[in-house]
């Protein structure tokens, strides 16, 4: 069973924590710009799952467009396949304002910046949650601790969450796929504050 492209739970929120998915081929060895001061680390040749949050309301820290920007690549490099149905999907829901690309070149900033950017990294789904509350450590680390997930080097990806990783390894069919926004869902069920579907 293949799972949705793009799935929006929670409210009208402009800002929210999401999940990508990313697709990599072949194994590569990179830096994340100055993470670990530049060590080189493996990525190996599959899928990788990224916890990341944008809480503004607007601009470039709404979720809309930071995601637009995720699937987005430097300079003249062509963007990734999935940021058109972005756009228009986000246009729909109404999640972010405007036109949504970026408005300057790409700058590589966070972590999962440089593996976007690279060739061998597509980003295929992203599961986005629009809600104004802090979700992504909770997220992250119902990902670290699943057994189909594998820690590329710790603390990759959560530099403002001492302790955590939020880039990991997938080793997993697409059951595990297909049933990780269900499992999102009871986490955040479990919480405080619940998103509903859209």
């Amino acid at each position: 069973m293949s799972s949705p492209a793009i799935i929006l739970l929670g409210d009208n929120s402009q800002g929210g924590t999401y999940l990508l998915r990313i697709r990599v081929a072949p194994t590569f060895t990179m830096s994340f710009g100055r993470f670990r001061k530049g060590k080189l680390i493996e990525v190996p040749a599959g899928e990788c799952v990224y916890v990341g949050s944008a809480l503004g309301k607007r601009g470039a820290t709404g979720l809309g467009r930071r995601l637009v920007r995720h699937a987005s690549r430097s300079e003249s490099q062509k963007p990734h396949l999935i940021r058109e149905q972005l756009l228009a999907q986000f246009a729909m829901a109404r999640l972010g304002q405007g036109n949504l690309r970026p408005k300057q070149p790409k700058r590589l900033y966070w972590n999962i910046d440089h593996l976007l950017d690279r060739p061998e990294a597509e980003l295929t789904h992203i599961i986005a949650i629009r809600s104004q509350f802090r979700l992504e450590g909770p997220l992250g680390q119902m990902l670290e601790q699943d057994q189909h997930t594998f820690i590329l080097e710790k603390g990759l990806g959560a530099n403002d969450l001492p302790g955590h990783t939020h880039l990991l390894g997938v080793r997993a069919d697409e059951t595990w796929w297909s049933t990780l926004p269900t499992r999102v869902q009871q986490l955040l069920a479990e919480s405080d504050h619940p998103p509903d579907t859209q």
